[in-house]
């Protein structure tokens, strides 16, 4: 209970009423901060991924960014605190500003979401801007709002279109994916078509182009792409840039033109937090209005070719998807209601449709008012674009340095380019987008290929160069002539026997410290590509704690040289031999084995292998893997035997080797088996590990490969179950296979 404090009089004192205002003040620039940052990184990954239409990852419309704006824009809602001074009143109309910008920023993001989440936004959207518009209205009457009315006027009539702009175009968005997405299926069966007749063209060729025709597809087809480039986020670009420059006029007028105003004197109650919080929204109408403006004029750019046709009457036809959603909604019967009198329903299905009439209207309207819009902004800004177009013109002309020869000179493929206006997916109205993306949008994929190619494995493709042919390594690091301490065995994933060797080959004694780092980077960059082709390709349930068992461990190797509880480097400075280093691995593991059966009951173990605990999973794969290279040691002569660690480096790239088999396969699927708003980052994705792993498809293209269907490639098990009903090579071909060769040297100066 607070300490009731009155005065003489038996009145309330409300002097400390005021106290806390200045850190209200803190809270609401703090949440413009967190929209500044939030739509920075939206920007900084735009100009990063070069998608200069900046969609709304970071800054989308959802719960949490609507509580943040309501917490940002508390001047505006504050009915009848005194704002006396001229930072007061500016920031007044900073948060007003503010809103229209973070409604323009975040329209691309209506493409992302579901029905019914879109609907629930764009009702606590409007709520929360008609309560904003009914409190600045009654401020302006009261008289707290004292200068600046009709910049407030103009930028509440913004307000208020943004929002009509925002609700109406959520109305096309699920009409428009599912139109999109009928046509990916037509575009998608065309691709598979064109890339079955491409016989005989190297694997990297052939999936760089099916790269480009899935990234035409995936990107122009993108929901937040295409509510991007519709003439309604057009026009609120249009709004925003307006918004932005009613502040910037309203702050230069009153720091230029201070006789044009009269302030009054005074602090308000927010005191210095009102400074920070103008100080901060306005960078962040700023950074806020660089998504806006640049999806504006890409728009115009976009019809700039052909603004000669924007003002017949076919520029200013309103397309179909636009009131298709509300034309349905008028022709289907209001189910929900339970009315038994005909003349009352008669009376709710006339209003239903009186309603959406109206809706249909404005929509109509909006439409066509947003291509007016487009209309004068392409007239306003077409002497810049001509300058553009004339300076690309003398830039073509003046440069006799072709692209092939700086192409030539950097030792890099030239791009392949191809006609994908096939492939682009375009909605009813888009006649110029075709074109634009054919002439330009090939490019980006061409982009990431090379900037993926320059961070190529390089420690991988060294030691992928000494697999032996069809990869005989897969079955040889687990012979069948191992006694088994198990009733049934865990299944193998591809990491786990992978990071066991590596710890095998780190534990050996008398090795080039070297050769030891080497290896380790190599499995450090294979296992990166192992967990993407085991996360896509085979997603069995009862793999999932043998994955989890690899990475645990892997971490403890590459971080502390350790295998669970052993020191592998201090294991390497004792051990006198490499048998005796290998016994005692082998004999760690089976205590551990012989410990965990020994203190659990069959009950326990009734689940399976695959869900015993990490050590005694890894213990397993350790056991068998030592037990398997010790026999194999008995069968060896004294010159071979010094041989452990190529031995086991040739091992460890075979499982590799028949892992990334699976690369083509991968790069496929991450294409194909994503939803419509994920699809563009999936072939993103897909071209980046593309330009990364090339060189390793290059390595496989004369490499002879097991007799098997692409599901049962993704699995370990079925290759080393193929090689079982095969006789295996003899030791002289293994021998030879494991020459002294080992290339894992790569030079330390």
């Amino acid at each position: 209970m607070g300490k009731l404090e009155c005065n003489i009089d038996g009145n309330l004192v409300d002097t400390k009423y005021s106290q806390p205002m200045p850190w209200m003040g803190l809270y609401a620039a703090v949440a413009s901060l967190a929209f500044l940052i939030s739509m920075t990184a939206d920007v900084i990954q735009g100009i990063r991924y070069r998608k200069f239409w900046f969609p709304c990852k970071f800054s989308s419309l959802n719960a949490t960014s609507l509580t943040l704006l309501a917490v940002a824009i508390k001047l505006s809602v504050d009915l009848n605190t005194s704002m006396p001074s001229r930072q007061d009143q500016l920031a007044k109309l900073s948060n007003t500003v503010f809103i229209c910008t973070v409604m323009s920023n975040s329209m691309p993001s209506l493409g992302t979401m579901q029905n019914k989440e879109m609907f629930t936004n764009i009702l606590a959207l409007g709520i929360l801007v008609i309560t904003v518009i009914v409190n600045i209205c009654i401020q302006l009457a009261t008289g707290v709002i004292y200068v600046f009315w009709k910049e407030h006027a103009f930028i509440l009539f913004n307000m208020l279109v943004l929002l009509l702009l925002l609700s109406f175009s959520a109305l096309t968005v699920p009409n428009t994916k599912q139109y999109l997405e009928l046509k990916y299926n037509k575009k998608h069966l065309l691709a598979l078509k064109e890339g079955l007749n491409q016989t005989g063209k190297p694997v990297v060729d052939k999936l760089r182009e099916d790269l480009m025709k899935y990234w035409m597809m995936a990107h122009t087809g993108s929901p937040q792409f295409v509510v991007g480039r519709s003439v309604t986020c057009t026009a609120s670009g249009a709004f925003c840039l307006l918004s932005l420059a009613t502040l910037a006029q309203a702050m230069l007028r009153s720091q230029l033109m201070p006789w044009s105003f009269k302030f009054c004197s005074g602090e308000s109650d927010y005191k210095w937090s009102t400074t920070l919080v103008l100080a901060t929204q306005t960078i962040a109408v700023v950074v806020g209005t660089i998504g806006p403006a640049c999806r504006w004029f890409m728009a115009i750019n976009f019809s700039y070719p052909n603004r000669g046709n924007q003002t017949g009457r076919k520029g200013f036809k309103v397309e179909n998807y636009w009131i298709q959603s509300l034309v349905e909604m008028k022709e289907s019967p209001l189910t929900f209601i339970r009315v038994r009198n005909k003349q009352c329903r008669k009376l709710v299905h006339d209003a239903k449709d009186l309603f959406l009439n109206l809706c249909i209207g404005a929509q109509i309207g909006l439409v066509l008012m947003s291509k007016w819009i487009r209309l004068i902004s392409t007239l306003f800004v077409s002497w810049i674009l001509y300058c553009c177009h004339c300076y690309q013109g003398l830039k073509k002309k003046f440069i006799f340095k072709s692209d092939a020869d700086i192409e030539s000179v950097s030792g890099s493929q030239p791009c392949i380019k191809l006609d994908l206006s096939r492939f682009v997916l375009d909605l009813e109205g888009e006649d110029a987008l075709v074109e634009m993306m054919k002439k330009y949008n090939w490019g980006p994929t061409d982009y990431w290929f090379r900037k993926a190619e320059k961070r190529g494995p390089k420690y991988l493709i060294t030691l992928l160069k000494n697999s032996t042919d069809g990869f005989k390594g897969v079955v040889e690091f687990d012979s069948n002539q191992v006694p088994s301490l198990e009733t049934e065995e865990p299944p193998n994933c591809w990491a786990l026997p992978v990071v066991t060797l590596t710890c095998i080959a780190a534990a050996l004694p008398n090795i080039n410290p070297t050769l030891v780092e080497e290896l380790l980077c190599s499995v450090n960059e294979g296992l990166t590509y192992i967990r993407l082709l085991e996360n896509n390709l085979d997603t069995r349930e009862e793999l999932l704690n043998i994955r989890r068992v690899a990475e645990g461990l892997w971490v403890r190797v590459e971080l502390y040289r350790k295998w669970l509880d052993v020191d592998l480097h201090k294991l390497s400075l004792q051990g006198k031999t490499q048998q005796e280093t290998l016994q005692k691995l082998s004999d760690n593991a089976k205590n551990k084995l012989l410990e965990f059966h020994k203190n659990h009951t069959p009950q326990c173990l009734k689940h399976g292998p695959s869900k015993w605990p990490i050590k005694i999973l890894a213990a397993n794969s350790m056991y068998r893997i030592t037990q398997t290279l010790l026999l194999k040691r008995q069968g060896e002569n004294a010159q071979m035997g010094n041989k452990l660690f190529e031995t086991v480096a040739v091992m460890i790239s075979d499982i590799l080797g028949a892992c990334l088999t699976n690369m083509q396969r991968f790069i496929s699927v991450k294409c194909l088996n994503s939803a419509i708003e994920e699809r563009e980052d999936s072939v993103r994705h897909a071209v980046d590990i593309l330009g990364k792993a090339q060189k390793i498809l290059k390595l496989q293209e004369n490499v002879s490969f097991p007799d098997l269907d692409p599901c049962q490639m993704a699995s370990i098990e079925e290759w080393r179950l193929f090689y079982m009903q095969m006789p295996l090579p003899s030791e002289s071909e293994t021998a030879s296979s494991s020459s002294s060769d080992l290339h894992l040297i790569i030079d330390s100066n």
